[in-house]
């Protein structure tokens, strides 16, 4: 697509549209934008579910032969056609070779993660040694916040969001009642201004500054999963480090969405899911970061025999001799099992390379954002007409490939509705549906199905 690069997705659309000779709002503008994409071909690399296969629908309205319009890759990603042949694998190796399997085969399992560590530390831009791939994105959180997390009486507060996803609030408050501190006074929450929806860059900045001072851990998310406002990371790092704070992030619905410099934006740690856009399955294997220049001075609270050299590992001597950086947090073995599927997801990213599908999402989420607001707007001069008020921020460099819909009609008849058409999308209360093309395998003309389709399902629930 690089006759269109510098153009806005407006741009583009309505370029397109004149090169056709048809409206840009015309289903040949999405299948002229498929032609000429070059990550189409990764789309076969993926399971796409068939509307009968999903929960109870209304098959006299949805051809239950179709695919399903997929637009919720940010709550559970597709599965890789490759998983099941690597689970197959391990499981043939299990059944044929016993133990022996934990040192042969193509994923010998006592270092199994290892291998593959690399293609997630390009994914999150980070080196090799600073990833590690264990445990559940919440478990490496307190693993994480254990050692950063060292309360004294004049800088004991953890700065988060207002809203952030339950299970980083939970484990912030935990941190801070295991240390002996009150959440009242040691969590800082930032809210947006009164009447706005999203954060403003300023604001947080200008929080760290007045408060950094007493400010231990700044922890954010980097997209926030209910706007899918997408954060100024580098930004926020730069400004916590100033103020002498700890800089971490909770990158679950960043990773894989959002081009991420971990490393060179100098972040302190960072933890995250692999089963919205890293498609590893539900409870996949998570991922943890702590920037080399840790490596040397902030160890585990907690450790395990995992965390030991692997060269001298099984020598079973009982004197630690810990991995240095992020390493040494490792517990247990992993589930080899759970291995396999983020390796046949992490090799299709490695063949598109995050900066091609991060051009191809600005490009996806723009003509999803284009075609909505040409429909949907609020019309002043019909007030009846059902429409949609999106709540992620319209700037690309502020979101990943997340819209957040508000509706003027209940939430949920417009969810059910949707879902009885073979739509796959996320609804949250109390009043948010969240749509996500996503550019490993959605199509601009899933884009265009999905915008026709909304418009039948705001006709049925306005009836």
């Amino acid at each position: 697509m690089e006759q269109f690069e510098g153009l806005t997705p407006t741009q583009t659309v309505e370029r397109v549209g004149a090169l056709l000779g048809c409206a840009p709002s015309s289903a040949q503008v999405a299948q002229y934008l498929d032609r000429q994409d070059p990550l189409r071909p990764l789309r076969d690399e993926f399971l796409l579910p068939r509307v009968s296969q999903l929960p109870p629908s209304d098959q006299s309205v949805a051809d239950g032969s179709a695919d399903c319009i997929y637009l919720v890759g940010n709550s559970l990603g597709l599965q890789p056609r490759l998983a099941r042949q690597y689970l197959e694998e391990e499981l043939d190796k299990w059944a044929q070779t016993g133990v022996h399997g934990h040192t042969e085969g193509s994923r010998p399992w006592a270092w199994a993660e290892n291998n593959i560590e690399q293609m997630m530390a390009d994914i999150v831009g980070a080196n090799q040694e600073e990833v590690a791939l264990m445990n559940g994105l919440t478990v490496n959180l307190h693993l994480l916040l254990l050692s950063f997390y060292k309360p004294t009486a004049s800088r004991h507060k953890i700065l988060l969001e207002a809203k952030a996803f339950p299970s980083d609030h939970y484990a912030v408050e935990s941190q801070i009642l295991l240390r002996g501190q009150d959440p009242e006074e040691s969590m800082l929450l930032l809210s947006p201004r009164p009447g706005e929806e999203t954060l403003r860059t300023e604001d947080i900045l200008d929080m760290i500054e007045s408060e950094g001072e007493s400010i231990a851990v700044v922890m954010f998310p980097g997209v926030q999963y209910y706007t899918g406002q997408l954060f100024d990371m580098a930004a926020i790092t730069a400004a916590g480090h100033r103020k002498g704070c700890y800089v971490g992030f909770d990158c679950a619905h960043a990773a894989g969405n959002a081009v991420l410099q971990l490393h060179d934006w100098e972040v302190d740690f960072a933890c995250w899911c692999s089963y919205k856009y890293l498609n590893s399955g539900a409870g996949g294997l998570a991922g943890a970061f702590i920037h080399n220049k840790h490596k040397d001075t902030i160890k585990p609270a907690l450790t395990g025999w995992w965390g030991h050299d692997l060269s001298t590992r099984f020598q079973m001597n009982n004197v630690l001799d810990l991995q240095p950086g992020v390493s040494g947090f490792r517990l247990s073995n992993q589930p080899i099992l759970l291995v396999c599927p983020l390796q046949a997801s992490l090799q299709v990213f490695h063949k598109a390379g995050m900066a091609a599908l991060r051009r191809k999402s600005v490009l996806l989420t723009g003509y999803l954002e284009y075609l909505i607001r040409l429909y949907y707007t609020r019309d002043p001069s019909q007030p009846q007409r059902a429409h949609v008020h999106i709540l992620t921020p319209a700037d690309p460099q502020q979101r990943g490939c997340q819209l957040s819909l508000c509706f003027s009609l209940p939430i949920r008849t417009v969810f059910q509705e949707l879902e009885k058409r073979g739509v796959a999308c996320d609804m949250r209360e109390p009043s948010v549906l969240r749509v996500a093309p996503v550019p490993l395998y959605n199509s601009f003309s899933d884009v265009h199905r999905f915008i026709e389709t909304l418009g039948a399902a705001l006709r049925a629930s306005s009836s």
